[in-house]
């Protein structure tokens, strides 16, 4: 029986036999099937990307429907996957923590104390019965003008916000998770114009890699000394460069992999 979750997914607040929780678990699976959520942390700041599934084509994606990253302070940025609805009250929760923190101290909220804040408050959802777990997760970027410098926090449904070099969720996060390994980011980071490349390459790749995937629409976003030291959107002349980049080392990889299948087959 616990192994199904029957008798003990009806409430948040119930453990299972074996010390599990369902509701949380199905929040996560929520997360898992929804568009993929990528951050790094550079050498010089911090980049977050997004692949949202366009899911009509008669949508225009360009519009706050479909909007996953969100300047909520000048100096934070947060990208959002999951139940849409639910990221919407995890962004403006994220403002309104700032803007107190500001209104209180007078200065800018550091990120690793906005990150408890908010897991506290996700965590707080699965306590009680009466309410259930947010099906969303956030990636959170921000620049600590006290000790000058960035970082980068997942934020899961169960509440624990984790700190990061490099991080991904949402759909074929595994795969990304692999593809962020092989950069060394915890030995050697990079720049963030190198990331906005690797980010873009890694999103590109799960796309194709998706068996009838639909078309994405990909936002970027970073903090950075070009930015000064602000949360924006990544220039999209630069954008423009990097994606043609992306699609080129992907084609490139593609070129080695038919070489190498056809020097198995002369063997």
């Amino acid at each position: 029986m616990a192994s199904s979750g029957s008798g003990y997914d009806l409430s948040a607040s119930t453990f299972s036999p074996d010390g599990r929780i369902f509701q949380v678990e199905y929040a996560t699976k929520a997360v898992e099937n929804a568009g993929t959520v990528l951050g790094i942390k550079c050498s010089n700041g911090v980049v977050l990307g997004v692949a949202n599934p366009v899911h009509h084509k008669m949508v225009v994606a360009t519009t706050g429907s479909y909007k996953r990253i969100h300047t909520c302070d000048t100096h934070v940025g947060v990208a959002s996957t999951g139940f849409l609805p639910d990221s919407r009250v995890l962004v403006q929760r994220t403002v309104e923590e700032a803007a107190d923190w500001t209104e209180q101290y007078g200065g800018k909220i550091p990120p690793h104390v906005l990150a408890n804040r908010l897991g506290s408050y996700v965590h707080y959802f699965t306590l009680h019965g009466a309410l259930r777990p947010f099906g969303a997760a956030a990636v959170i970027a921000g620049y600590d003008e006290d000790i000058k410098e960035c970082s980068l926090h997942l934020l899961e449904p169960n509440g624990a916000p984790y700190k990061f070099y490099g991080v991904a969720t949402g759909k074929g996060k595994q795969a990304a998770k692999t593809e962020l390994e092989t950069l060394n980011l915890h030995r050697t980071p990079i720049a963030a114009d190198e990331a906005v490349k690797q980010v873009m390459r890694i999103l590109h790749l799960l796309h194709k890699e998706q068996k009838d995937s639909k078309p994405i629409q990909v936002e970027v976003s970073w903090i950075c000394e070009a930015s000064g030291w602000k949360h924006q959107g990544v220039p999209k002349d630069i954008l423009k460069t990097s994606e043609e980049w992306a699609k080129e080392q992907l084609e490139e990889e593609d070129d080695d992999d038919d070489d190498d299948d056809e020097m198995e087959e002369e063997s």
